[in-house]
């Protein structure tokens, strides 16, 4: 959309107005995952302290029902609220799986 000479200026207005909202819910997305990271890297170093395995399958079933639910009230997909999950949930593991070889 390079060419806008033709399109309705309150269109492109509208238009750039909604991506500056998108825009500004990505870096406060980004900004509340790196918190949440903080907070599981402290929860990694805090099993391998105390040799707790990495992953904890029945919290994690328990988040996934959780945020399925949360999604749902929230009109999102619960399905995609759930594959987000999931990839966080395996990125955290990873992190702890890392966090313990370290601590051996």
């Amino acid at each position: 959309m390079s060419d806008t000479s033709e399109i309705d200026p309150t269109v492109i207005a509208e238009l750039t107005r909604l991506r500056e909202s998108i825009d500004n819910i990505d870096a406060a997305v980004v900004h509340m995952l790196a918190e949440r990271f903080k907070c599981t890297q402290q929860v990694g170093v805090l099993k391998a302290e105390h040799q707790l395995p990495p992953a904890d399958p029945a919290r994690e079933a328990r988040q996934i029902a959780r945020l399925r639910e949360l999604a749902e009230s929230a009109k999102l997909d619960p399905a995609f609220a759930e594959k987000l999950l999931n990839f966080i949930i395996a990125e955290v593991i990873r992190h702890h799986e890392t966090i313990a070889d370290g601590a051996r």
